[in-house]
């Protein structure tokens, strides 16, 4: 029996996500506090134009999702996206961005705890480390429940946050057309505060460099596929054709705003969906996306617990974590790797509270661009899985990547270019530099557990002929 085929016998998830359930798994994934807060950075770097910019950084991890797609349709079931890399790549690019995503999205859990704190700390007299805590208490508990809990919440979650973009959509539609009693902005808002490119077409590629890390998060869908019964083939479509609607949501929202409100008045911090509403005349419109912040804080921070076990419970069925961590409860919940996951987010909340602009800072800047090389290593591994197929092969693929390879080797370029404009960007330098070390050390870590293996190995074939 090969090791793939004993890792299959052992212990299973619980396949009990419905179709519901993993269609707002994909849509809570992306959409989060980067489009109703951090949007308004981008907005002031690159003006009107910054609706390119998500079209573009759209358009890579639309193509990203696409290669999943072909790769989940040639090898399903594969439990972690990142194991991809490790079937086009070999065991070290499993290893590599396995351990990566995992340590981003314990990052993430320790943000959205503390963006959520502070949000209800406006409303309770309660220290902000103290509700950050709670949080990750409320929704590590949600996840040990099973995993059908899990999926409810964030079915939930991820409906409030989609209804609050259709109803601005509409309402900011309206406004535009003149059905709302204030009436007002339009297309001149496009061009007239220093035309569609006031800051010129630079900034709308450096602005890249930020838009592209909020719309990360599709991939959810394909770790949430190893617990549904939906097909694999169900799955990668369904993926991509939301990743779509996404997209529609994210630059029709942009462009609403930036329609609805001159560019120029924008301010790095302020909710532009606020300033938007209060144009258009919405009584409490700070008070109601304030709560829409908080949904959606919510839901990424219950993704974040659910996904760092979920990638720790395959590392481990790989022999890349510790055997322990593939234990499951009654309900088929892999405790062990919950726990050890949001165990490390609380600590990450309390390294925000003692030590704010150092250590919690070094967390921001190690995961800053690592997401850029997951998606990197993933690239390369679909280029190498289909230059391993025949042709009969291809042929026989349910989702294939368009035009490969060009396509493909566009998506690489594409990532190589953000990681150069990373590099040659003051405010975002230290990131990347801080994610290479952060990869670096993954590498390194792979390298000894390699060598410990072989060891191993030796040391066994070694007593045996002394036995012999």
């Amino acid at each position: 029996m090969t090791k793939d085929a004993a890792l299959r016998e052992g212990p299973q998830l619980a396949k009990s996500l419905l179709s519901r359930h993993v269609t707002m798994i994909s849509i809570g994934g992306i959409i989060g506090a980067g489009l109703f807060v951090g949007s308004s950075a981008a907005i002031a770097a690159a003006g009107p134009a910054i609706t390119l910019s998500y079209v573009l950084a759209g358009s890579v991890i639309l193509l990203v999702m696409r290669m999943l797609g072909e790769m989940a349709s040639v090898s399903p079931g594969q439990g972690s996206f990142t194991e991809y890399a490790r079937l086009g790549l070999g065991n070290w690019a499993g290893f590599v961005t396995g351990w990566l995503y995992w340590y981003f999205w314990v990052v993430v859990v320790a943000i959205e705890a503390i963006a959520g704190a502070a949000i209800i700390a406006a409303w309770l007299p309660l220290p902000e480390w103290q509700i950050g805590l709670a949080l990750m208490v409320i929704l590590t508990i949600v996840n040990l429940m099973s995993t059908r809990t899990y999926g409810e919440f964030e079915f939930w979650f991820a409906s409030i946050k989609v209804a609050a973009i259709v109803a601005f959509l509409v309402v900011g539609t309206g406004y535009l057309i003149g059905f709302t009693p204030a009436g007002g902005g339009g297309l001149h808002n496009l061009t007239a505060h220093g035309g569609f490119l006031p800051q010129g077409s630079i900034a709308v590629l450096a602005a890249i460099t930020t838009v592209i890390f909020s719309l990360v998060g599709a991939e959810i869908a394909i770790i949430a596929a190893a617990e549904s019964n939906e097909s694999a083939l169900t799955i990668s479509r369904l993926t991509i054709t939301i990743l779509l609607r996404i997209l529609l949501f994210y630059v029709g929202s942009i462009l609403l705003i930036v329609m609805i409100v001159p560019w120029n008045e924008i301010r790095p911090g302020v909710s532009p969906f606020v300033m938007a509403m209060d144009r258009i005349g919405i009584p409490g419109a700070a008070l109601i996306m304030n709560v829409i912040v908080l949904t959606a804080v919510l839901s990424c921070l219950n993704s974040g617990v659910y996904i760092t076990s979920r990638v720790l419970f395959t590392l481990a069925a790989k022999g890349d974590a510790p055997q322990s961590l593939i234990k499951l409860n009654a309900r088929k919940v892999p405790v062990r790797a919950i726990l050890l996951g949001s165990s490390l987010g609380y600590g990450a909340v309390i390294t925000a509270v003692i030590s704010p602009s150092v250590l919690f800072a070094f967390l921001l800047n190690t995961s800053g661009a690592i997401m850029l090389v997951v998606y990197l290593i993933v690239a390369l591994a679909q280029i190498q899985q289909r230059k391993a197929l025949s042709p009969e092969q291809v042929q026989g693929l349910s989702v294939r990547m368009w035009f490969f390879p060009w396509a493909s080797w566009l998506v690489i370029a594409a990532i190589v270019t953000v990681l150069l404009a990373m590099a040659f960007t003051s405010d975002l330098a230290s990131q990347l530099f801080a994610s290479l070390l952060c990869t670096g050390i993954a590498l390194f870590a792979y390298y000894l557990r390699n060598r410990s293996s072989a060891n191993q190995l030796a040391r066994a074939y070694n007593k045996r002929e002394f036995i012999q």
